[in-house]
């Protein structure tokens, strides 16, 4: 099993603060052994930790490996990256803090990425083992590998995405595609035939991997940011996407085709009050479970998960569920191979919670002895993620404020003229003797 937690640095230059993401490594069997092997990670404040461990037994097989970002390897003065491409910072304005990580669809690689531009990849398959060091041209929002595991998707924060070789670990980064405003969200299709992008300026972007100045689509329709993607499990062809604007869409991908929109706030079982109603909530998770029944949603500070599932045979193909409420709002979740769904929480007691569905309710399951070994391990870390998980919202400062100066005007306008309506009907006699001035003035102007 696989946890993480992602911070980044909480000031305006990033694109998220405090963020954090729990993945889930499918379990594998090995080949000599045939036992099951689960592995622990778990990211805080640069530090990325490693635990293997044995689902059959409730004792550690190896030692915990520790990268530590703060300790790594250096930039070399002489590389060809743009080290002042952040407004003038260079490698030592960076806090080793990591700003984006992803595994790879087996499991066995791992990728992350921190605010000293590093770009560091992992082989987790029998033992932890450190591939290689490169850097990026800016800092990273988003990381993914292809499914064939033969190169990494880099997307940073300027709108550009690079390609990272995986057989070749020192071969540096290719740039793919641009977009005119940041990246936030990148993700692969299954057949690697398509990489989908999405940023700050409400875009989803369809294009070709091999040939990505060759696009093939663009889904189009939110108000807001776009914040999540995913490639539902069982719907190779669709497309699940997340917003600021506090909807989710459903796409027919390769043809741009929006299927149906699900406006979120519409869907909370209490009435909101007059000043929470113009208050949207940013999606910013969107998982499915490996059957491809249940899609869950994380909204930003929502103590609630809400479920959907997915049906293509009927005409609304996007069917609200149910909604799960929990004790305090999720850092982040996900759903592990079993179809159970973890949730990280604020919480030094009980940071995780695991929950299944049952007769057709998600019941959490707090005597699980998975959900007890993880808790344990991840107990010693907590006050380190404490800290950052109550950073500022990780997405205020990428709502748009617009500014209506054409509806001010009007209003003031009106003002005025219901104003000398007033004095009209107040002093009528005033206003006659007033027009009869003006009306001689001209008379005379105009005779001379």
């Amino acid at each position: 099993m696989i946890m993480v937690r992602i911070s980044t640095l909480a000031n305006q230059r990033q694109s998220r603060a405090g963020h954090w993401l729990l993945w889930l490594l499918p379990a594998r069997v090995s080949e000599h052994t045939q036992q099951t092997w689960r592995r622990l990670v778990s990211v805080e404040s640069g530090l990325f930790s490693a635990a293997t461990r044995n689902s059959q037994q409730f004792t550690p097989n190896r030692e915990t490996f520790v990268f530590d970002c703060s300790t790594a390897e250096k930039k070399p003065k002489n590389t060809n990256t743009d080290t002042n491409s952040d407004g003038g910072a260079s490698e030592e304005t960076g806090s080793d803090k990591v700003l984006a990580f992803a595994v790879s669809p087996s499991g066995k690689l791992v990728a992350l990425t921190d605010d000293t531009k590093r770009l560091v990849l992992f082989r987790c398959e029998d033992s932890w083992q450190r591939i290689s060091i490169r850097w990026v041209v800016r800092r990273c929002t988003s990381l993914v590998f292809s499914h064939a595991e033969d190169e990494v998707l880099v997307a940073d924060k300027s709108g550009d995405v690079y390609s990272f070789s995986v057989a070749e670990p020192q071969k540096e980064g290719e740039l793919k595609m641009g977009h005119l405003s940041m990246v936030l969200a990148v993700t692969m299709t299954p057949n690697d035939k398509y990489v989908i992008t999405a940023d700050r300026d409400e875009k989803i972007r369809v294009s070709h991997l091999r040939s990505p100045y060759n696009i093939q689509s663009f889904c189009l329709g939110h108000q807001q940011f776009v914040s999540a993607l995913l490639v539902p499990s069982g719907h190779p062809h669709w497309l699940l996407s997340g917003s600021g604007d506090g909807t989710m869409k459903l796409w027919e991908y390769e043809s741009g085709r929006r299927l149906q929109s699900c406006d979120l706030k519409e869907l909370e079982e209490t009435p909101s009050s007059e000043a929470d109603e113009e208050k949207r909530p940013a999606v910013c998770r969107i998982i499915s479970s490996p059957d491809g029944r249940h899609v869950a949603v994380q909204c930003e500070r929502v103590s609630t998960v809400q479920f959907f599932t997915l049906d293509q045979e009927s005409e609304e193909k996007l069917v609200p569920h149910s909604r799960l409420p929990l004790p305090l709002c999720p850092l982040d979740m996900t759903f592990d191979p079993d179809g159970r769904l973890w949730v990280l929480m604020d919480s030094s007691d009980a940071p995780l919670q695991v929950y299944t569905h049952r007769q057709d309710s998600w019941k959490c399951d707090a005597e699980s002895p998975e959900l007890n070994r993880v808790t344990k391990a991840l107990k010693p870390h907590w006050e380190t993620l404490q800290a950052s998980a109550r950073t500022a919202t990780s997405f205020e400062h990428l709502q748009k404020v617009t500014f209506d100066n054409v509806t001010l005007y009007l209003q003031k306008k009106q003002q005025r003229l219901e104003e000398q309506q007033q004095k009209r009907k107040k002093f009528p006699q005033k206003e006659s003797q007033k027009a009869n001035g003006n009306k001689k003035a001209k008379k005379e102007t105009s005779s001379t």
